[in-house]
């Protein structure tokens, strides 16, 4: 056991090791690492801990391994960094879901808020794509909720700001389960949904940030009351692998699953 803890320690000091070059610049995004022989000789370990170091930076997307030529130091652009971000949520459970919709309250409406102080033309054209799509879908509740999440997507999108695009982004894939599970039992939903996102696209067409900010909030509050009410009523709103395991709707919920 000493000896595993021994060797856990020498790969951290290596992770630590690499990230220090990263971060002084003597490897940039792009670079090719020296090899593992001797960076491992530079901290005076055997090559077996650096190599596990090296894998857990690629796992991490700090570091590209190519085989047959060599290890790299990727873009290290929020978009990389964060991709694992989705996966991760994709697996948390129970009230986590609940927990995650508070991180989106407390980010999404702010975000939503400064698209409209930087939303081009470009970008409300594609909103407003994703909002026409929502209407068309009204009856397909999957196809909707796939330009729900585009339709938020591409709103944060708009702020230029790629690490909040991509954070809210993987957040936003466990919720989307939810979302169709919340179309297919309760009544209207649909119609909420398409008026509550007309107020965000309104907003943000006015580029009144106050406004597109308030819109965001009340949305994202809506889904947030719906899953507190079904959670404390026992109900799950989906699992991870993306199958609804929900019990059908009874009192609790008061209305009749869609067909």
């Amino acid at each position: 056991m000493r000896r595993y803890g021994r060797r856990v320690s020498l790969t951290d000091e290596a992770i630590a090791h690499i990230r220090a070059l990263i971060q002084s610049g003597a490897l940039s995004p792009g670079s090719k690492l020296p090899p593992e022989q001797q960076l491992a000789a530079e901290l005076g370990i055997s090559r077996s801990p650096m190599r596990e170091a090296v894998k857990a930076l690629a796992v991490a997307r700090v570091l590209d391994v190519r085989r047959g030529d060599g290890t790299y130091v990727t873009s290290l652009a929020p978009a990389v960094l964060l991709e694992g971000l989705g996966l991760a949520v994709e697996l948390m459970r129970g009230n986590t879901l609940l927990e995650l919709t508070e991180v989106r309250r407390l980010f999404e409406p702010v975000a939503t808020g400064l698209a409209a102080t930087r939303v081009t033309p470009d970008h409300l054209a594609e909103i407003r794509g994703h909002l026409d799509a929502m209407r068309a879908a009204s009856e397909d509740v999957e196809l909707l909720n796939q330009h729900d999440a585009a339709f938020h997507r591409a709103v944060v999108a708009a702020t230029g700001n790629e690490a909040l695009t991509t954070l809210l982004d993987g957040i936003s894939r466990n919720t989307l389960r939810a979302r169709v599970w919340r179309g297919m039992v309760e009544a209207n939903a649909a119609d909420r949904t398409l008026a509550e996102h007309e107020a965000i696209y309104a907003a943000l067409a006015d580029g009144d940030a106050n406004l597109a900010q308030a819109a965001a909030l009340v949305h994202v509050a809506t889904t947030e009351r719906w899953l507190r009410r079904v959670h404390g009523a026992g109900l799950a709103p989906g699992t991870p692998d993306g199958e609804s395991d929900a019990p059908q709707p009874g009192p609790a919920v008061g209305v009749e699953p869609r067909p």
